[in-house]
């Protein structure tokens, strides 16, 4: 699958919680919008930072580009162009933007 013709950028939406590097232990949590979709994968724009990274869940399959999503992982992230996660779970980022 090929990924790199999409385009990111980054929007007003960050409001960190100091998720880029928690303790170990504690899981972190990204805002993204969906790009592109593919078998246990989605490729997300972080809205914090306007990174494009590939997320690795099973249930890819039940959300479509365009939509913003919270992304809960362990915060490994691969040195991989583009980055990749193994995502703990992955929600539809509500109107009052609450997350996982």
């Amino acid at each position: 699958m090929e990924f790199m013709d999409s385009a990111c950028e980054a929007c007003e939406v960050c409001e960190t919680s100091g998720d880029k590097y928690k303790s170990c232990g504690e899981p972190v949590v990204m805002k993204a919008r969906i790009l592109r979709g593919g078998c246990c994968e989605l490729l997300v724009c972080d809205l914090c930072n306007g990174r494009e990274v590939l997320v690795h869940t099973d249930n890819a399959c039940c959300f479509c580009p365009g939509q913003c999503v919270c992304i809960e992982y362990s915060g490994a992230m691969t040195m991989s162009i583009p980055p990749q996660i193994s995502a703990n779970c992955v929600r539809l980022l509500g109107n009052g933007n609450c997350c996982c």
